[in-house]
């Protein structure tokens, strides 16, 4: 039987995320390293034909929807859409506003968003935002699977 202090125990995951696209659009991939404490996981996939943007939120979408219960989050990504549309709130007035923007013209990848919105209400999750390309070890492996998924998709 889980005490109450057991029940207040809440798992730290680091997530790190990268999409990557050919053309926009065109063949695309997104990679995922999820890490708890010593333990790690690879997720990727991709689509014949895509945009990076959608690439990126779906990186994010999927590490997310990994995880079996509500965690603190660390995710990290070099992708300035998704980290400037949740910590800048734009994402949320878009939806408040049936996915219009202030410059009234529709919102992008709404589909991606109303999944991606509901995770972020399962955990908490702080957006950490790295330079793509620059060295930062996870990115670059994120990149790599990412990569592979797009050249995959490429000859789809």
């Amino acid at each position: 039987m889980i005490n109450s202090k057991e029940a207040d125990i809440i798992k730290f995951v680091e997530i790190f995320t990268d999409g990557a696209c050919s053309g926009n659009p065109g063949p695309g991939g997104y990679g995922v390293v999820l890490r708890y404490g010593t333990k790690e996981k690879e997720l990727s996939g991709g689509d014949s034909s895509t945009t990076n943007n959608r690439m990126e939120l779906l990186g994010v979408i999927t590490g997310l929807a990994a995880l079996k219960e509500p965690c603190q989050v660390t995710l990290t990504t070099d992708s300035k859409y998704v980290v400037d549309s949740i910590t800048k709130g734009w994402v949320y007035n878009w939806k408040k506003n049936n996915w219009i923007k202030s410059d009234k013209k529709p919102a992008l990848n709404v589909d991606l968003w109303e999944q991606l919105l509901p995770l972020l209400e399962k955990h908490k999750v702080t957006f950490k935002w790295v330079k793509g390309h620059a060295g930062h070890p996870e990115n670059e492996r994120c990149d790599r699977l990412a990569v592979e998924q797009r050249d995959l998709y490429s000859l789809k």
